[in-house]
């Protein structure tokens, strides 16, 4: 084990709290959100981040483990640019749930200020924040170098466990004597249990590595960290990535065992045919984002008056394959299916559709069709 991979894997009395779940009700394994925080048009972002707090609510009232926003940018439709401060935000509006970024993008950031941000959620939300790291742009090129101020993206990806151990040494303040960041401090942090009168907060966001590939898998697996892939949109790689965490997983002070989760896009509504309508939003919002032309959300008017050129309805149907949807007992269905084709120790769900009562209705669907307390 190398010097950096000990760096990396960080405080094992604190980084591990909070990471394996308990499947509620009937649930094969531990049910999640993950909310981009979209803006439908006719909306507003206002709109999308009280939608965002009575989403966050619900999932907590109802025994979903956690809540996760994701950091994306120049997007039109979707408002979490900022991750800690939606979180924040969101802090003060729930109790216990957790709450997390899935994730934020680690090459758009300084390590300390990453650092700093977390401590302070930390701080307000002890014991329910979780830290979950990408190394992509979570953007196209031009916003990832607008965001960086420089255009050697590539170095930016492939300094990633660099920056994760980095990230990791101001999180445990444990740089070593002589380091040219020895004497500097991410605060809130442990520094100040060592400064006159304090006292050392017992919590420190655990760390999670995010992928839609085998590079973060294997990295994850290897360090003995929690991996979250992104089902929702690289399907395809789901399996292979998930073997290569699990062969890679060496224990740690952090974990003893594997625990992977999935992003799962999914939407229950009354009907299946309403169920249809709604995800055709999302459907047309991909269409445009993939074709560069990013916009808001469409209504479901708007996508079922949209015509597909044989190509989109092409891209359409593959996506629409890896939607969960439909009636609650086929989201439960195709829910129980996905765990237990691919043994993911956590399902994480994020609802694409136009309007925010759509998205919160599903989530309460489903809850109910497990069996979740109401």
């Amino acid at each position: 084990m190398s010097g950096e991979d000990e760096e990396i894997r960080g405080s094992g009395e604190t980084a591990g709290e909070g990471i394996r779940g308990t499947a509620p009700g009937t649930a094969p394994v531990p049910l999640s959100v993950l909310d981009l925080v979209t803006v439908g048009a006719g909306s507003t972002a206002s709109a999308a981040v009280r939608t965002a707090v009575d989403i966050a609510r619900t999932a907590e009232r109802r025994g979903f483990h956690r809540y996760w926003v994701a950091e994306h940018h120049s997007m039109p439709g979707v408002a979490s640019s900022s991750p800690a401060v939606l979180l924040a935000h969101l802090a003060a509006h729930t109790t216990r749930i957790r709450l997390g970024s899935g994730g934020v993008m680690l090459p758009n950031h300084a390590p300390l200020v990453i650092a700093e941000q977390f401590g302070t959620l930390e701080a307000m939300a002890p014991g329910r924040v979780d830290l979950g790291l990408g190394r992509a742009p979570g953007t196209d090129g031009a916003t990832a170098a607008a965001l960086r101020r420089t255009e050697r993206l590539h170095e930016g990806a492939d300094e990633f466990p660099q920056q994760l151990a980095e990230l990791t040494r101001f999180l445990d303040d444990s740089f070593p004597d002589g380091h040219p960041y020895a004497k500097i401090h991410a605060v809130p942090g442990p520094v100040q249990a060592t400064s006159p009168g304090g006292v050392q907060d017992p919590h420190r966001p655990p760390l999670w590595l995010l992928g839609s590939s085998g590079f973060s898998a294997r990295l994850a697996g290897s360090l003995g960290l929690p991996f979250a892939f992104a089902h929702h949109f690289s399907a395809a790689n789901t399996l292979p990535a998930l073997d290569l965490y699990r062969a890679s997983f060496r224990p740690s002070e952090v974990l003893s065992e594997p625990y992977a989760l999935i992003g799962v896009a999914a939407l229950a509504a009354e009907s299946e045919q309403e169920a249809r309508r709604q995800v055709m939003t999302g459907a047309l919002s991909m269409v445009r984002l993939r074709t560069g032309r990013p916009g808001l959300v469409p209504s479901p008017e708007e996508a079922e008056a949209y015509r597909f050129n044989e190509l989109e309805r092409g891209f359409v149907d593959s996506w629409l394959g890896n939607v969960v949807h439909g009636t609650p007992d086929a989201v439960r269905q195709g829910l129980d299916d996905l765990a237990k084709r691919t043994g993911a120790d956590e399902l994480m769900i994020t609802a694409n559709a136009h309007g925010g009562a759509a998205r919160l209705r599903s989530y309460e669907l489903i809850a109910d069709a497990y069996g979740l307390p109401a």
